[in-house]
């Protein structure tokens, strides 16, 4: 049986990806160990908030998943080692912080400058919000390789998930044109080398906010969570303040945190489950709260 503690000794303080390259189990026999074995302290840095999936009764789990907050956010270390554990925890956060504020801002690097070297930059500036949602808002985006879906193409981590919003006046012919320039610069983003970086858009009009703003099915909630947790980045600061008392008119966030408590109780049980089980088993129930294998969410 692997022995952590052995690991750490000599080491120090790791992430879970860390013990898991210095070792030669499988992730979820490691996670159990650091989980049960005597000695070991676990910190995750950031936060565990609301992500919606269909393959979850109720469409509600948290994020991180259980596997890749694991992995890439949490930091294991000896019993004792406070101080050594405690330094490591305050770097791995201050990385996630920077990581965060530069996908931001190179998220709002692109927008301004599709915005500003269009002839239609001026309506492009007053009649469309762009705005920012995903792991960026929570101070939680990382550089972990992984590939993007539709093309196999490797990516450098968290995507850029970015919401435009356009008011009545904005025509449709209008947003279809800035479609075909955004979909043309995502392309060149995610293929030339010194960038590599993917943004997952979506353009709408008030119209289809409103009513997403029903709550009354999967990809509605989904849109509803996104515009709860977006950020301003870029063009009609009215708009994006009208969207936010929307959001507020209709109720999403206590609508969003009775569904977060569900799943904070489902993760609670899931990884006391999980514990108990070997490999082999693998508490079926629960098993898609540790093994997701894509910390992505669809943008509606």
């Amino acid at each position: 049986m692997l022995n952590v503690s052995d690991l750490l000794a000599i080491h120090g303080p790791c992430t879970g990806a860390e013990l898991l390259d210095l070792s030669d189990v499988e992730v979820f026999p490691l996670w159990q160990a650091c989980r049960t074995q005597p000695g070991i302290v676990m910190q995750h840095v950031g936060r565990r908030y609301l992500r919606l999936d269909k393959m979850v009764e109720g469409y509600a789990r948290l994020s991180p998943s259980i596997r890749r907050e694991f992995l890439t956010y949490t930091v294991v270390g000896l019993t004792g080692h406070e101080k050594e554990i405690a330094a490591r925890y305050l770097e791995l956060q201050q990385k996630f912080v920077r990581i965060s504020q530069y996908k931001r801002e190179f998220a709002r690097d692109v927008i301004r400058r599709i915005v500003e070297s269009s002839p239609n930059r001026e309506r492009l500036r007053t009649h469309v919000c762009y705005m920012i949602a995903g792991d960026v808002t929570y101070g939680m985006a990382h550089t972990v390789e992984r590939p993007e879906p539709s093309t196999g193409r490797p990516v450098r981590g968290s995507d850029l998930d970015v919401v435009i919003v356009s008011d009545e006046a904005f025509t449709a012919a209008e947003r279809k044109a800035l479609d075909a320039t955004l979909y043309q610069n995502k392309w060149n983003i995610l293929v030339l080398p010194q960038f590599r970086e993917e943004i997952d858009y979506v353009i709408k009009d008030m119209v289809k906010v409103l009513a997403q703003l029903q709550f009354d099915n999967f990809r509605h909630k989904i849109a509803c969570k996104i515009l709860h947790e977006s950020e301003f980045l870029y063009g009609s600061g009215e708009i994006f303040v009208r969207i936010k008392r929307l959001v507020n008119e209709f109720d999403i966030p206590d609508k969003l945190a009775r569904m977060e408590d569900r799943a904070i109780r489902e993760r609670e049980t899931a990884e006391m489950q999980l514990v108990r089980h070997s490999v082999a088993e693998q508490a079926q129930p629960w098993q898609h709260l540790f093994f997701t294998s894509e910390e992505r969410e669809e943008i509606c």
